[in-house]
């Protein structure tokens, strides 16, 4: 997988095609069991890893920190635990955390309630970009400092508390705060409660789940988390199953592309992670899950779609904690849907690895799309599938894959002639996307 930096040139549109495919493994789920694998007891395995940049990252970090992680094959990896609180660092090591935000934000959960730990944390120049403002505030009240004061971004320098003791917290839509808050709970004395009124993704309860004395989880009408502090954690044996993230991107491009089919195997359908499918159902689009099961308390199967007729799209706040990483791909169905489509409380995405409003608003408005946005709220005046090819559009080095991904399905269905620059940040989370897109038939040529 090669991050040397090019461009992505597009000029035609895709034609009809009808697929069976496999997406790449989920991102989140790889990340976090090779971080619960680390504070675990024993060995630890983890089967069909993403091997993305991110993935990388995080091993890097973790071997840093003293845990031996051995590669048995292509995607195959064990992990030997060194269990809670057992991490090292030599003093003012530093971490690098490439351009990933949930890596970024899992360790300082971990690192902050690990006795004796001082390092410098980094990442790339999308990821200082990022304010680390709630993740600070929150670990702080675990004990931990942050230096310097009142600097909210990456470089920063992180010394863990000596004393951690168990905090109440409210979570908001971001399961990476809630994820650290977790992690940060379980190396702290006495417990630690966290209410959720929002659902957001629950990987990394369902890792822990079975971790009875670690932690429980009380199902009312606001999902309750008690965490209780430095017990022992069983090893994880994890499969991870393909990224319903990275689906999404193939979803959108088969129901927007004229008497197209496409079968998507294996892909994680965890409840919390399919908003994206639930609200495209609802205006209209084919999309059927088949073969259902479970496995390490993820349910998965096979996503079947084709090409349908939508209506425009009316998302909720509610929509957005199940499919933020879908908002820029569901912005390119609403620009290619006829008719008016808003999207409300979306205001997290102006601290993603770009302004993801501002930047899609940008590509639009070089194909002749209208938009209007407020903080929290996108309108996007939708024109139908329409024909670009006399158009431009080019897309600057945001480093943002989400962006990258969403310019790419818009170009091949519109046949807008296209520059994406950087695309290979798209490897961070998906190095197989311009595979599979050209196993669809899309044309496009790398531009070095």
């Amino acid at each position: 997988m090669s991050s040397r930096s090019f461009n992505l040139i597009v000029k035609k549109k895709i034609n009809p095609f009808k697929k069976n495919i496999e997406v790449d493994s989920d991102k989140s789920i790889s990340i976090r069991s090779f971080l619960i694998g680390a504070i675990s007891q024993n060995i630890s395995k983890s089967k069909n890893v993403l091997e993305s940049e991110d993935v990388i990252s995080t091993i890097k970090c973790l071997q840093k920190l003293g845990v031996k992680i051995k590669k048995i094959k292509s995607k195959d990896y064990l992990i030997y635990g060194k269990g809670l609180g057992s991490l090292v660092a030599k003093k003012n090591l530093e971490l690098n955390f490439g351009n990933s935000g949930t890596l970024a934000r899992l360790i300082i959960g971990i690192l902050s309630t690990t006795p004796g730990i001082e390092v410098k944390l980094n990442g790339d120049h999308s990821l200082k970009k990022r304010s680390m403002k709630k993740i600070i505030n929150i670990m702080s009240e675990f004990g931990a400092f942050f230096l310097p004061k009142n600097k909210f971004n990456l470089p920063l320098k992180l010394i863990s508390s000596e004393m951690p003791l168990g905090i109440t917290y409210d979570a908001g839509v971001s399961a990476q705060l809630k994820s650290a808050v977790i992690l940060a709970g379980l190396n702290s004395y006495g417990n630690t409660q966290i209410t959720e009124k929002l659902r957001s993704r629950d990987h990394t309860e369902n890792m822990l789940i079975r971790n009875k004395r670690s932690i429980k989880i009380l199902n009312k009408k606001n999902k309750v988390i008690k965490i209780f502090g430095k017990n022992y954690l069983e090893p994880l044996t994890i499969n991870v199953p393909g990224d319903p993230s990275s689906a999404a991107f193939f979803t959108a491009l088969t129901i927007l592309n004229k008497k197209s089919f496409l079968k998507i195997k294996n892909v994680g359908l965890n409840k919390t992670r399919i908003g994206f499918y639930t609200l495209l159902k609802k205006i209209g689009a084919n999309i059927n899950f088949k073969n259902l099961k479970k496995k390490n308390s993820e349910v998965r199967g096979d996503i079947i779609i084709k090409s349908s007729k939508l209506k425009p799209i009316k998302s909720s706040k509610e929509y957005y904690v199940n499919s933020t990483d879908e908002y820029p791909i569901l912005f390119v169905i609403a620009a290619l849907t006829k008719g008016i489509s808003i999207f409300k409380g979306i205001e997290d995405l102006a601290n993603k690895e770009s302004n993801r409003i501002k930047e899609m608003q940008k590509v639009f408005r070089q194909i002749g799309i209208k938009s209007s946005s407020t903080k929290d709220q996108l309108k996007i005046f939708g024109k139908g599938i329409i024909d670009a090819s006399k158009k431009q559009i080019i897309v600057e080095n945001l480093g943002d894959h989400r962006i990258c991904m969403s310019s790419f399905v818009l170009a091949v269905l519109t046949g807008a002639k296209t520059k994406i620059k950087n695309f290979e940040t798209v490897y961070t989370s998906s190095p197989s996307f311009l595979k599979i897109m050209k196993i669809l038939g899309a044309k496009f040529e790398i531009q070095k």
